[in-house]
């Protein structure tokens, strides 16, 4: 039944015949099952729900068994190996796109520690340019506010060394080591002591106003730090999600490609081989019985349509025949003659009646 073979002509055949053919559809029927298996960890990989892969990779797989039926079944066995080589030509084209899409999930389940190594990488690497970026939209405006703050701590600083030098300045003017050189607290010490005083207030306003701006802008800081610590937060789930079926696949071909062409061409033994069996195994009982059946039945449609022919050309034939003796007879001729009078005469009253209502 999986061979796609007709039941009732290989009961009848030989017991060769039927193991040829059951190693077919066996062939046939456990690719079906490894299509099952492959979609239905794919599908699983992308939903992540256990029922609903299973489902739809069972369908997936009735799919390819439909499939693979379908190409072994029509290949129909003839003297002339080119011609079933050229009917099998675009069947095989066929099974390496099946062979490759069975492979591939697979593929992906076997290689599956190497490959969450190379997606481990990848989001590692996705992190700090996720974080970069991020950093690049906040890092100008922190950068800019620490600017504000350390002008404003250069002004105080600016402003204190003014101070420190005016404090120097009249205490100098006292010891009698800068300025008059007399010692004492005299007009030019009280001068540069009084100038002292007024820039030590101004020094103390300065630092209160620039503390307070000062504390502002670190909290302006503080707040777009946070801000940027929240965002990678808030997209660092995207960058751990980052294993769906694509990026598992792009990771695959990262991996040396060598064991994965060893599987694929594994499948592609198991995809192709019914076709391949059938090709290479020599015409038997089932074939000669299914060609005579089919043989029977092109036979008897044919007699059908040349019967058909015939009947048609031979009505024909005979209502020509009839016509050209019935034209001949008198009688049919008067009638005929009688009849057209009759319509004509109906036809003139119609006529003349309609052309009455015109003129009212």
């Amino acid at each position: 039944m999986c061979s796609g073979a007709d039941t009732d002509i290989l009961k009848d055949s030989s017991k060769a015949e039927q193991t040829k053919f059951t190693g077919i559809g066996g062939t046939v029927f456990f690719t079906a099952v490894m299509a099952t298996i492959a979609a239905s960890y794919a599908l699983y990989t992308v939903f992540e729900n256990l029922y609903s892969s299973v489902f739809f990779g069972i369908i997936w797989g009735l799919l390819i068994f439909n499939l693979d039926r379908f190409i072994v079944s029509t290949i129909k066995k003839s003297d002339n190996k080119w011609n079933e080589i050229w009917q099998a030509t675009p069947r095989i084209i066929l099974a390496v796109i099946i062979a490759i899409v069975i492979a591939k999930p697979l593929e992906l389940k076997i290689f599956e520690k190497e490959i969450n190594q190379v997606l481990l990488e990848q989001k590692n690497e996705l992190t700090l340019v996720n974080k970069e970026q991020i950093a690049n939209q906040y890092t100008p405006e922190i950068a800019s506010i620490q600017g504000e703050i350390n002008q404003l701590k250069q002004e105080i600083d600016t402003k204190e060394t003014e101070t420190n030098n005016l404090y120097e300045t009249y205490i100098a003017e006292a010891e009698g080591r800068k300025g008059t050189k007399l010692i004492g607290k005299g007009p030019v010490y009280k001068e540069k002591r009084q100038k002292h005083d007024v820039i030590s207030q101004e020094l103390q306003q300065l630092k209160s106003e620039n503390k307070e701006k000062i504390v502002d802008k670190e909290s302006q800081i503080a707040a777009l730090i946070s801000q940027q610590k929240n965002k990678e937060t808030t997209t660092q789930p995207i960058i751990d999600g980052f294993d769906g079926l694509m990026a598992r696949v792009n990771a695959l071909s990262m991996l040396p490609w060598l064991p994965s062409f060893f599987i694929f061409l594994l499948f592609l033994a198991i995809e192709t081989s019914p076709i391949f069996a059938k090709l290479l195994s020599p015409r038997g009982e089932y074939d000669f019985k299914l060609q005579d059946a089919e043989n029977a039945v092109k036979t008897w449609v044919l007699q059908k349509v040349n019967q058909r022919k015939e009947m048609l050309q031979t009505d024909i034939s005979l209502n020509e025949k009839a016509y050209a003796d019935i034209s001949g007879e008198e009688e049919l001729y008067n009638y005929k003659r009688k009849m057209a009078r009759e319509l004509m005469q109906q036809q003139a009253d119609a006529f003349h009646k309609s052309q009455q209502k015109i003129i009212g």
